[in-house]
């Protein structure tokens, strides 16, 4: 099977399989949803979800955040990992959402990786989920089910992950396919174990057919 046709095979699957694969993140809004995706970091969806309640009902927009003082919004997040820096890093983002943006979340990678606590997957998050922007967002279930399948060769960072993902998916689809990677690789290609033949990728992809090989 060429690469080509691996792309190929995956699209049509997630297609059929997945057709409106998204986060699973809840938020009602971009500030919700960057808040979440901030807190995200080296941390659960579910463990955020299960935060994220009380924070947006205290803190609804980024001007009732901004008020707020470390005492304040610590305790809202100290359940999760890293609180010190993720409490500093909403206080900082709100800051300037109003200082430079009116309070809007702003939709380029560009201007949001200058806000504090955003790098480039979560720009790249915010602007696929919200805008639908061919951006592909590359975490560790993205990087690892990628390089199995065989959508990435060779590729030793995630950006350089990005550039293949985003050269061979189509423009219109980046946005779901982030998703359909993120959650193959949290519920199927898990990191250790996979559930191979669970997989309905399994014939398209390297690591299953490397397998077989190795096992016969």
């Amino acid at each position: 099977m060429t690469r080509k046709d691996r792309y190929r095979f995956i699209i049509d699957y997630f297609q059929e399989h997945a057709p409106d694969a998204e986060t699973e993140l809840l938020y009602d809004n971009p500030f919700q949803l960057l808040v979440a995706v901030i807190l995200s970091a080296q941390c659960t969806d579910k463990r955020v979800n299960i935060t994220t309640p009380a924070i947006f009902e205290k803190y609804p927009d980024p001007y009732s955040m901004a008020k707020a003082s470390f005492e304040d919004l610590y305790p809202f997040i100290k359940s999760i990992s890293y609180p010190n820096n993720k409490t500093k890093h909403l206080l900082g983002m709100a800051q300037m959402l109003i200082d430079r943006y009116e309070g809007k979340v702003p939709l380029t990678v560009q201007e949001l990786i200058e806000l504090p606590g955003v790098g480039r997957k979560t720009a790249n998050v915010i602007t696929s989920v919200i805008d639908q922007q061919p951006n592909m967002a590359v975490d560790t279930h993205v990087f690892r089910v990628s390089a199995r399948i065989g959508l990435t060769l060779n590729a030793k960072t995630p950006l350089a992950a990005e550039k293949q993902l985003i050269q061979f998916f189509p423009a219109e689809l980046v946005h779901k396919a982030h998703h359909w990677l993120i959650l193959h690789g949290r519920y199927v290609c898990i990191a250790r174990n996979p559930k191979c033949f669970d997989c309905g990728v399994r014939e398209s992809c390297l690591y299953f057919e490397r397998a077989l090989r190795k096992g016969s």
